[in-house]
């Protein structure tokens, strides 16, 4: 029987009774499924329940087959080694002792028939480029990117059915993401990856779109499905002009049998008035008169409402994934204008920028490296928030500088009013004015920033830096992508469009970088270096 998910009427609430999915129906087969959908939309949520993570208020969950789960969030025990890690320490040890000589039964039913176990890891390692970190380790020696690779590669060595993998790119550098690619790629069974990585969306056979609680499905990887995507809402698009039309022309139907009912009424009463027939004849002309005016009105009444209930309809099929555009005149930066200087700068972890580097006018700068090389500790020392151990780092024009944390926001405040913190000069018409532009319109500018969604609060603290007085001039964005759904990528490039200063933005994400206009690659490997984009896309 081949491995599969069926999910059946599932449903889910948070404790305090926020629901997240209800009455789903969907199944997963053979092949690899990229499961993509707004942030909040109950994609995680779904991974969770099918794992067991999580328990349904409703309906059931079916799995033909042992199942691996990656969760987003990646913590194991510092103080593990690797093989304890990778699930393998006591074949381990049984097999040493057999080798050691000592037969005793309990070895041989420890170890199984698993005789190359210690083989099968060392290799499964070395896939996914850890070979160099070896089997003794403690989990506490390795980087958080390491620790994720680790964590996959006990999946792999359990060979499960099916696999669950829930943004596992998130933490891991360009040359990490290569290898998990690689991993995906050569999978045999049943997989299912939520993932806003575009690149690792390439590799699905099928998307399934988990959207208002349903789950449409898409052939083909995220290329095809963008495809077929924009000729859905071209359709749906014209179903709501179609729509649109046939409701004015209802209300002009409507409101010329009006005027005629109000002509004839006028008409009628004269006749009243004048005495012109006998008065038995008038009165059951007036009532016919009325039957038929309200039967009238009754039909192009009804004709409005069903037009109104189409365009309804046509209305939910188009996507209120709007983008975002603004004006940001006053953060432009003429050509060759001085922007930021560093020289001879030592960072707090031992990276370096030897000799000066100099930035000038509207550059777009890509900081890229291994996790670990200091990327975002280069950020804050040019932000202020670190000082450096030793050199000189120059600001010529504001900055602003967007954290991979997202914890510029007081989660005691509203949109408008942490907007405000960074613009108190400006006045609270202005201040909403220019938020409804950033997708937060009328009450959505008064929600605490505590309450929002992922993308929600990206978009709050992105507006509060961008519409931040003094504008900035240059802005220092921190692994932007990380944990934003597509809808929310796309926002964020439109954004930048938008955005005349300069920028230096460190990420892992090559498809954003690309999309942004990047106009100098530099990569932070124990000291800044010049790069190329052609270079990082195929990384030793």
């Amino acid at each position: 029987m081949s491995s599969s998910i069926t999910c059946t009427s599932l449903s889910f609430a948070w404790p305090d009774g926020t629901p997240v999915l209800d009455g789903l129906d969907v199944a997963f087969g053979p092949g690899l499924t990229g499961l993509v959908g707004v942030n909040g939309s109950g994609k995680s949520t779904l991974l969770k329940l099918i794992a067991g993570e999580l328990t349904p208020s409703d309906g059931t969950v079916r799995t033909a087959g042992e199942i691996g789960y990656l969760p987003q969030n990646v913590t194991l025990d510092t103080s593990l080694r690797v093989d304890e890690a990778l699930g393998i320490a006591a074949r381990r040890a049984a097999l040493h002792a057999i080798e050691a000589g000592d037969v005793r039964e309990k070895h041989f039913e420890t170890l199984g028939d698993d005789w190359d176990v210690e083989e099968r890891a060392l290799a499964t390692l070395g896939e996914l480029g850890l070979a160099a970190i070896g089997l003794d380790r403690t989990i506490g020696e390795v980087s958080g990117g390491e620790s994720v690779l680790l964590r996959l590669a006990a999946l792999l060595l359990r060979r499960p059915d099916i696999l669950l993998l829930d943004e596992p790119t998130n933490n891991l550098d360009l040359y990490a993401r290569r290898r998990l690619y690689a991993a995906v790629a050569a999978w045999p069974g049943v997989m299912v990856v939520v993932s806003h990585d575009r690149e690792l969306l390439e590799l699905v056979d099928q998307i399934a779109d988990l959207r208002a609680g349903e789950v449409a499905w898409y052939g083909g990887n995220y290329s095809a499905y963008e495809e077929a995507l924009t000729t859905e809402q071209e359709a749906a698009e014209r179903m709501v002009r179609v729509a649109e039309s046939d409701l004015r022309k209802q209300k002009r139907e409507l409101s010329d049998a009006q005027m005629k009912l109000a002509r004839r009424k006028r008409y009628g009463q004269k006749m009243w008035d004048q005495k012109r027939e006998p008065k038995i004849v008038m009165g059951a002309r007036k009532r016919a008169a009325q039957e038929s005016a309200g039967k009238h009105r009754i039909l192009h009444e009804e004709r409005l409402a069903e037009a109104r209930e189409r365009l309804d309809e046509a209305a939910l099929a188009v996507r209120d994934d709007t983008e975002i555009r603004v004006d940001l005149p006053y953060t432009a930066v003429p050509p060759g204008r001085d922007v930021l200087s560093l020289l001879d700068l030592r960072l707090a972890y031992g990276a370096r920028v030897e000799g000066g580097f100099d930035l000038r006018g509207p550059e777009r700068v890509a900081l890229v490296g291994r996790n670990g090389a200091g990327k975002t500790t280069l950020l804050r020392t040019i932000a202020g928030e670190l000082a450096p151990v030793a050199g000189e780092v120059h600001a010529h024009v504001p900055l602003r500088f967007l954290p991979q944390r997202l914890d510029v926001l007081d989660d005691g405040l509203t949109v408008a009013e942490n907007v405000a913190r960074f613009a108190p000069d400006a006045t609270d018409n202005r201040i909403r004015a220019r938020l409804a532009r950033f997708l937060f319109r009328g009450g959505r500018a008064d929600q605490k920033a505590a309450t929002l969604s992922g993308g929600e609060r990206f978009r709050a603290t992105l507006a509060a830096l961008m519409l931040a007085e003094p504008a900035p001039q240059l802005l220092l964005l921190d692994e932007p992508t990380n944990n934003l759904d597509m809808a929310s990528v796309r926002q964020l490039t439109s954004a930048l469009e938008s955005y005349e200063g300069a920028l230096i933005v460190a990420s892992h994400d090559l498809p954003f970088l690309e999309s942004i206009g990047i106009t100098r690659w530099l990569l932070l490997d124990g000291e800044l270096r010049p790069t190329s984009a052609q270079e990082l896309a195929d990384p030793v």
